[in-house]
């Protein structure tokens, strides 16, 4: 894929499928910048990735969020990617969900990717040139009894995608988000085992979708051979899916 010498910067990229984005992107050949709130985490991945570095900063913090994306286009002169995909989960019925529990979901998983776009998109319109990548879910799009913060938020990237890619179509910028099933990573650690079963049992395919699978998908919409597609939902779900 047309990516090589690009520079990428990956949200969540210490774990899961962050992680596995990150690795797809070095190994095409891409520069990759790791943000996450846990700097240990991060710099221990970057560690293990040729040329990749690490930065410090929560994304529902406008303040962190500009300070990490001005380093890291000091450090390398230019971002040409941004993968949005750091995400939490706190699971529960409507009716027994606290305002803390729907705030700290809705913040980091769309506010957060919010800052992170509007960030990019300053560089990226000087450029005249780049890519956007927003990691939705399945649950966006079909509902999931029990993560109703969850799923708002999800369905709030999609939405943010679809405009955010009619404003920069014009821009060689392309905006786009993928929707995956759930994929097997730390953040099942989050969830009770009947509701994981359930999410499992929704899938025609009969499994979960491989971090690796989720990365690959990720990696063609962040190269220059995605070229015609932009506000666009990249079904990776397994055929749960319905629309």
């Amino acid at each position: 894929m047309e990516i090589k010498g690009k520079i990428a910067l990956v949200t969540g990229g210490a774990t899961g499928i962050g992680r596995a984005i990150v690795d797809a992107l070095a190994e095409a050949g891409a520069t990759v910048a790791i943000v996450a709130r846990n700097l240990e985490r991060a710099q221990a991945a970057a560690n293990e990735v040729n040329g990749a570095t690490a930065y410090a900063a929560d994304v529902v913090d406008e303040t962190q969020v500009n300070a990490a994306f001005e380093a890291i286009v000091k450090a390398h002169g230019r971002l040409d990617v941004l993968v949005n995909n750091s995400g939490v989960t706190r699971d529960g019925l409507v009716l027994r969900m606290s305002d803390a529990q729907w705030d700290e979901v809705v913040d980091t998983n769309l506010k957060g990717v919010f800052h992170c776009c509007r960030a990019a998109a300053r560089t990226l319109l000087k450029q005249k040139s780049g890519r956007i990548v927003n990691v939705s879910s399945v649950v966006g799009v079909m509902g999931n009894p029990g993560q109703a913060n969850y799923v708002a938020s999800k369905a709030g990237v999609i939405g943010l995608t679809k405009s955010l890619g009619k404003e920069l179509a014009t821009k060689n910028i392309l905006v786009n988000c993928v929707t995956p099933a759930a994929a097997n990573t730390e953040i099942f650690a989050q969830m009770k085992a009947e509701h994981i079963e359930y999410m499992r049992s929704k899938i025609p395919m009969g499994r979960f979708v491989e971090v690796d699978e989720i990365a690959a998908l990720v990696c063609w919409l962040a190269s220059e051979d995605c070229s015609f597609s932009t506000g666009a939902v990249f079904d990776i779900s397994g055929g749960r899916a319905t629309y």
